[in-house]
């Protein structure tokens, strides 16, 4: 089974910006996805990337500010995050996406452990 580690969170100022990374032992090639979640609160659908990279989804509360991406000679997926908002702040996960296209936690994955995101407003 995949297992999945997250990094490059911390604290930032509003209208700053964080690039976090989640590193994928063994296959690459999966679909995978950026959720977040904050306390009391289910997980948040964040973003979406398909095996290759040619299909990618946002949530409308993120679009036009981040960007997913990848690269799969490193097995790595990426989130860059820019005009970071206080309401952005939460713990970030990466995951396995089983039927790419959907945005429901349940048809996700191997979650890592997550990286948390402060936004100082």
């Amino acid at each position: 089974q995949v297992q999945l580690v997250e990094s490059g969170g911390g604290l930032v100022q509003a209208g700053g910006s964080l690039r976090l990374s989640c590193a994928a032992s063994g296959r690459t090639f999966y679909n995978m996805g950026w959720f977040r979640q904050t306390p009391g609160k289910e997980r948040e659908f964040v973003a979406t990337i398909s095996g290759i990279g040619g299909y990618i989804y946002y949530a409308d509360s993120v679009k036009g500010r981040f960007t997913i991406s990848r690269d799969n000679g490193k097995n790595t997926v990426y989130l860059q995050m820019n005009s970071l908002k206080a309401e952005d702040t939460a713990a970030y996960y990466c995951a396995v996406c089983l039927s790419f296209g959907s945005r429901r936690e349940s048809v996700f994955g191997s979650w890592g452990q997550g990286t948390q995101v402060t936004v100082s407003s």
